[in-house]
Formats: C-alpha cells, sequence, structure tokens
C-alpha cells in the first residue's frame, strides 16, 4: 500500500477504506415511532385483514338492497327504523328484511345489510326513514380485507418507515418494530481559539461552530448527535475528553487538529494508538483526513479537517455514507445530477473540486450558479448553497454554459 503521508489517496479510496471498516448496527425491537426513517430488517407480514369487519364508509342507513331499488324522490320508500349501530359498538346486529338501521361511519355492517343509504338521500327519520334514491347493492360497504388481508406482506427488507408507512402498521396493531438503532454520534471540536456561542469574543477567538454544523448535519443524516464543548489545544486534555465520550458513541467525529501544524493536537493524540491513520486525500477542500477506530469497543473515528466548509463537505462525503451503512439504509451516497453551469469556474489538477452552488430546476434544462467563492471559511456561501459542484481531477476549469454534475444537498437520496 502507498505511504499515505507521501502519496494522496483518491476521494474513492478513501471512502472504500471506511465502508470496509463500518458495520451495519445489530437490530432490536424499537417503539414505532422511533423507528421513523429506518429500514426495517426483515418483511413484515400484517397479521390481520383491513378493515377488520365489513362496515359502513357513511353515515345512513342499513337496508337489504330490494327492498329500496326502486326509490326516487317521487316514489320514495318508507321503512321502519329498528335500531342504530355505532363505531365501536361490539353487539352483532342482525336485521330483517323490510326494515332499515341507522348507522354510523366505521360501525359495523348488520347480518342481512347489502347496502347503505347515506344521510342525504333520506329525511333523516328516527323511528321511520324515507329513502328518496336508490343505492346500488354493495353501495358504501366496505369489505373485511379489501385493503390488506391477513398474512400480506405489507413492508419488504430495506423498505423504510415512513409516516404512511407508520400508520399502516398501527393500523394493523404492529406497535414495536425491529430495526437497526441511530448511530450515536459524538461531535468534537478542537482548539484554544473556540467560544461557545453566546459567549463573549477575545481579540483572537471565534465562536465553535464546526460543532454545531456537524451536529446538526448527523441528526439530517437520522443519527443521534451528541454535540461536545471544544476541548483546547492540549494532547492530553483532547484525549481525556475523547475516553469520556466513548461510552455514549458508536461514533465519533472531530473537526480540527489533523494538519501538519504545532498545534494538530488529535493527530498528536491520536497517532500513537496506531488505529487510526492520517494521510491526504485529493479533494478541495478537505485534503487532510483521518479515520480508524479507537476504545475497547473499537468505535470508528472520523477526523476532519477545521475549516467549516471543509468539515461539512468532507461529512457529507465520507461520514453519512457510514452512517447510513450502519443504520441499513441505502443507497449510500449521494446520486449525481446534471446542471448548467451559469458562470465559469476553474479547478485544481489532481484534486476531485467540491464548489458550492445554488441549484435551480428548470424546464428545459437545471441550472447551478457558483456562489461564496472557493475558500473553505466562507460561511455565508455555504448557508446559501444547496448543492456541491463536482469537477473531476482532471478537469482544470468548466466553462459557464457546459454541463457540470451537481450533489443535490438537500434531497433524500
Amino acid at each position: 500500500m502507498p505511504d499515505p503521508e507521501a502519496v494522496p489517496l483518491t476521494v474513492d479510496e478513501h471512502l472504500a477504506l471506511i465502508l470496509d471498516r463500518v458495520r451495519e448496527l445489530p437490530a432490536y425491537d424499537q417503539p414505532l415511532l422511533e423507528t421513523i426513517g429506518l429500514p426495517v430488517v426483515a418483511d413484515i407480514v400484517s397479521p390481520i385483514s383491513l378493515p377488520v369487519f365489513d362496515n359502513s364508509a357513511m353515515d345512513g342507513y342499513a337496508v337489504v338492497f330490494r327492498d329500496v331499488a326502486h326509490a326516487t324522490a317521487d316514489t320514495p320508500v318508507h321503512l321502519p327504523v329498528v335500531g342504530e349501530i355505532a363505531a365501536g359498538q361490539t353487539t352483532i346486529f342482525a336485521m330483517s328484511p323490510g326494515t332499515a338501521v341507522r348507522i354510523m361511519t366505521g360501525a359495523p355492517i348488520p347480518t342481512g345489510c347489502n347496502a347503505v343509504v347515506p344521510v342525504e338521500a333520506t329525511d333523516n327519520g328516527v323511528a321511520k326513514v324515507q329513502i328518496n334514491q336508490a343505492p346500488t347493492e354493495g353501495q358504501h360497504i366496505r369489505r373485511a380485507g379489501e385493503d390488506v388481508t391477513q398474512g400480506e406482506v405489507i413492508m419488504a427488507i430495506g423498505d423504510r418507515i415512513d409516516a404512511r408507512r407508520a400508520g399502516l402498521l398501527a393500523s394493523v396493531g404492529i406497535g414495536r418494530i425491529s430495526a437497526r438503532p441511530r448511530p450515536r454520534v459524538v461531535i468534537m471540536s478542537t482548539g484554544s481559539e473556540l467560544v461557545e456561542p453566546g459567549g463573549e469574543l477575545a481579540r483572537d477567538s471565534i465562536f465553535d461552530a464546526n460543532s454545531y454544523l456537524l451536529a446538526a448535519a448527523a441528526k439530517q443524516a437520522g443519527a443521534i448527535a451528541y454535540r461536545v464543548t471544544a476541548s483546547p489545544d492540549d494532547p492530553e486534555s483532547f484525549t481525556e475528553a475523547l475516553s469520556d465520550q466513548l461510552v455514549r458513541a458508536d461514533v465519533v467525529v472531530t473537526s480540527g487538529g489533523v494538519s501538519k501544524g504545532t498545534h494538530d493536537v488529535v493527530k498528536e493524540a491520536l497517532a500513537g494508538l496506531g488505529t487510526v491513520s492520517f494521510h491526504e486525500v485529493a479533494m478541495q477542500p478537505g485534503k487532510p483526513q483521518g479515520f480508524g477506530v479507537v476504545g475497547e469497543d473499537a468505535t470508528p473515528i472520523f477526523t476532519l479537517p477545521g475549516n467549516p466548509v471543509s468539515a461539512y463537505i468532507s461529512f457529507e462525503l465520507f461520514v453519512v455514507p457510514a452512517l447510513r451503512k450502519m443504520m441499513g439504509r441505502t443507497p449510500l451516497h449521494r446520486s449525481l445530477v446534471r446542471a448548467t453551469l451559469t458562470s465559469t469556474v476553474s479547478s485544481f489538477k489532481g484534486r476531485r473540486q467540491y464548489l458550492r452552488g445554488i441549484f435551480e430546476p428548470k424546464v428545459g434544462g437545471s441550472t447551478v450558479t457558483p456562489v461564496g467563492g472557493a475558500g473553505s471559511h466562507l460561511m455565508g456561501g455555504l448557508s446559501r448553497a444547496n448543492a456541491l459542484i463536482v469537477l473531476g481531477e482532471d478537469v482544470l476549469s468548466a466553462e459557464g454554459g457546459t454541463d457540470v454534475p451537481v450533489m443535490l444537498l438537500d434531497r433524500d437520496y
């Protein structure tokens, strides 16, 4: 294997190393609402049929069809009302020809009934009802099993639970689901210059944006995020903080301290473990990267660059696919679309460039407009961007009016 300090890895090579090391989390039974966004790990079979029983689709009157088959406004049919059935009523009700039973939406159809006349087609009588319009046979009766049948597969392995599927699962009485859990991601920033938002800045300090940026990105990826107050530029303090956090971490993500400076404490603290490798990746921004495992449980750790744009793009490219694999979600990578550049952009030979852009879908061809410049510290441009313009390692420039690959940041894969 090439010396990682001398030969930069490609983006694809670095991601392959990560995905080869990361494992899916074991599945376990979870409350239904805790599994929204997660895929199921086995086919789910409905234990009951839907509807469970024949029931009324309308408020109205249960009747025997032949009794009212010829009813019109000019020749109405009059029937005695012999009872009332509400939704939730458990008493089994049978009716005789020549009678009507008042019935509510969702209530069980009485034995002998083969049509429901809606209230609007009657005089809404209580003891006796006047039917002014004939129904069709079977009208407004929801038949048992017409939606879902008992034993039917209602979710296949890999299907992701969303609001609609959660509603279906609850409808058939399933309140717990076996799914892989959301990874617990501990986010750690390093730097003696970092101040908590809301605090007071000294002349040489900055607010800790990275931990909030990456914690938010972790949550958007479906993980559980734990943000840790920034560690100072001291390897011992960082190591102690990391050790304290491992008990609640499935993944650790750090930002800062991985370059070649004298205060790169993450690299200094972890390099001696022999389980974390640091190397350059042929990309811009985000060249200095590290990945490995730490602690007794071999917890994956991502060491990302300190500049916020570099950290965010690195998180999207490397951490998010790993989190998706841990949850069993597919695909692992965001798909690329094509869009027309609105202005010329340049790149660096031998590096894959990720430029911030504003993607606009349009009839006849989508466009993407570069925003914010190429600097990896420019948060304003990052906040306005909804896409990344991807320029390959062999591309030095792309002219306005040409099509380029674009990664959409707000689309769910």
